[in-house]
């Protein structure tokens, strides 16, 4: 089956094809030469992730999987939130959103957070399945390790006992709160 991921960061991409290996023909936007930006108003990860499979169905008739993910940090009554990607303003900008969540917890001992994902897998007709994950762990107070993407120097990883920027990508996907939330999909297909 051939499904369209509705994305196009390229780093999010990478590690939905790595965990979703084999079983599915995935394709970027790219891929299928569609440029389309859905907006992403709804105030619930499953909200933005349905907003953006449909829009991606209706625009190409392939069967679409979504993502909406954020990093909810305690000390900030669980922001950013549904707004990581525009923590710092648009248009998205990793360093911007580091330096501001590093701004934001300076001082604060609370350094709680947790990584949230919702994926939807959108058939047409109102039809879909979605898949949730979380992962836990806390904030650092500087960025450490080169690996990953967005907000993973930052997050201290109580599993790995390391930040998502210090693991490896097959380390990160067995914990991950996407890799967590597309092993529920894949569970409910």
């Amino acid at each position: 089956m051939k499904i369209v991921v509705a994305t196009n960061n390229q780093g999010k991409l990478r590690e939905i094809k790595e965990i979703l290996r084999g079983g599915f023909e995935l394709v970027s936007l790219r891929d299928i030469n569609l440029e389309i930006e859905v907006d992403e108003t709804e105030e619930t990860f499953l909200g933005n992730a349905l907003l953006k499979a449909r829009g991606v169905y209706e625009a190409c008739g392939l069967p679409c999987l979504a993502d909406d993910s954020g990093l909810c940090v305690e000390a900030l009554g669980g922001n950013p939130g549904v707004q990581s990607a525009y923590f710092a303003g648009i248009p998205t900008n990793n360093e911007k959103n580091n330096a501001l969540l590093l701004e934001k917890m300076k001082g604060e001992t609370n350094r709680k957070a947790k990584f949230v994902s919702t994926v939807v897998l959108y058939f047409g007709e109102g039809k879909y399945i979605v898949g949730e994950g979380e992962t836990t762990g806390k904030i650092l107070d500087k960025l450490t390790g080169e690996n990953g993407f967005g907000y993973d120097p930052l997050f201290f990883s109580d599993e790995l006992n390391r930040s998502f920027g210090e693991a490896c990508p097959n380390e990160k996907n067995k914990i991950s709160h996407r890799g967590r939330a597309l092993k529920d999909l894949m569970k409910k297909l």
